[in-house]
């Protein structure tokens, strides 16, 4: 690969995460343990991935402020505005989709 196609696939996987960022913040009836039933990862997971990237490359970024740059405001705010608490289905789900050690 060249440099420039180099600069253009990091280019299309921001707009690429970027769009999914959005597209889960307009989408609060999706709970992150349904994600995480149905994908094995979550909004958390996204804002942890972030967070991991950015200490790679040497910034300081702590997970409040991870976590509010996926969700578009602070985590604590969000749960309690979307995030009913899990049925029993679903965590019985989370439990069965966990992977054994």
């Amino acid at each position: 690969m060249t440099k420039e196609n180099d600069k253009q696939q990091i280019e299309f996987e921001a707009a690429a995460f970027r769009r999914l960022v959005q597209h889960l913040r307009e989408r609060h009836d999706v709970q992150n343990i349904d994600l995480m039933n149905l994908a094995g990862f979550c909004r958390n997971c996204l804002s942890n991935w972030y967070r991991e990237a950015a200490d790679e490359a040497g910034v300081a970024l702590s997970k409040e402020q991870s976590r509010e740059i996926v969700y578009g405001m602070p985590y604590e705010d969000w749960k309690e505005k979307y995030q009913p608490e899990a049925s029993d289905v679903q965590k019985a789900a989370f439990e069965q989709s966990r992977p054994t050690e």
